[in-house]
């Protein structure tokens, strides 16, 4: 797959033929986890529209690719399940490359049987009947509620160093962690604390970890500091932070010939946040499903 060359940023509907194809690539299903980072890597895209933020904190990058699975779920493509696993249907696995004007034809179909909110002026839509992007950059379509996590992410924020820390160290041993000390000391190269994963009873690894209460992102640089102040000293190590991280820091973590770091950022910290039920009290809602409702409408 080659990137087409482009005089616009990329929008939701470059990634529809990419989404299909990574799919295809990764056999048949795939996690978003896994999905958004190939495609970046197969199109080669730049830092600069890696790192693009909508106001909400999210990747401007992962919620196009987000709303390109949202049209391919809505037009058959892929299952409509929310279970976090992308999977294609027997139409999308046969599917050839669609044509400008087939998804055109997709977005037309998707937009006229679904209700949705409107964000800009009809005159802002490009012509050919594809809706021009801020509309897309709302939110990501399987958010049911994004106030909440945003809620969450702005109350990690304001906690003061050590709270965040404790956090982090309470979210530790409820993901499986055990002897999790947070030292706490200055000039210890930014190690936080430590702990001990176990793997299996015949398999565990010491871990050290690193706490950054970020609006940002954080950079290769940072990692590498980490990464020197841990050698030696422990198996693995693990940065927790609120912001993001830029893609030169993605890379040095697992640069080859040194030990890896695990990163995660604020997003993935919200979603463990949600698997634990950890500060969030459940609530079940549901959106009507008309098509369900189609065949008795006759």
């Amino acid at each position: 797959m080659s990137k087409e060359p482009s005089a616009r940023p990329p929008q939701y509907t470059d990634y529809i033929n990419p989404v299909l194809e990574i799919l295809k690539k990764l056999g048949g299903s795939a996690r978003p986890s896994e999905v958004c980072p190939a495609i970046a890597k197969d199109l080669s895209l730049p830092d600069p529209i890696l790192e693009e933020r909508l106001t909400n904190g999210v990747s401007r990058f992962e919620n196009q690719v987000h709303w390109a699975r949202f049209y391919l779920v809505k037009d058959g493509y892929i299952d409509s399940s929310r279970r976090g696993v992308w999977s294609l249907t027997e139409k999308g696995r046969t599917a050839a490359r669609l044509s400008e004007g087939e998804i055109r034809g997709m977005v037309r179909r998707v937009q006229e049987t679904t209700a949705r909110p409107q964000a800009v002026e009809p005159s802002a839509a490009p012509a050919g009947g594809v809706t021009a992007i801020p509309i897309e950059e709302l939110t990501l379509p399987e958010m049911p509620d994004a106030t909440y996590r945003e809620q969450l992410l702005a109350t990690m924020k304001s906690l003061p160093p050590g709270g965040f820390e404790r956090l982090c160290q309470r979210l530790l041993r409820e993901s499986d962690f055990e002897e999790v000390v947070v030292t706490g000391r200055s000039g210890d190269g930014g190690l936080d604390g430590h702990g001990v994963l176990q793997i299996n009873p015949f398999v565990s690894f010491r871990v050290y970890f690193q706490c950054k209460r970020y609006d940002g992102s954080v950079g290769a640089g940072a990692v590498r500091d980490f990464r020197g102040a841990m050698m030696g000293r422990a198996d693995k190590g693990l940065i927790l932070s609120t912001g993001t991280f830029s893609p030169d820091a993605k890379r040095e973590a697992i640069r080859d010939g040194v030990p890896p770091i695990e990163l995660v950022d604020g997003e993935r910290l919200i979603e463990m946040f949600e698997k634990l039920e950890l500060g969030l009290k459940p609530r079940t809602t549901y959106d009507l499903d008309p098509e369900f409702f189609r065949p008795f409408q006759t």
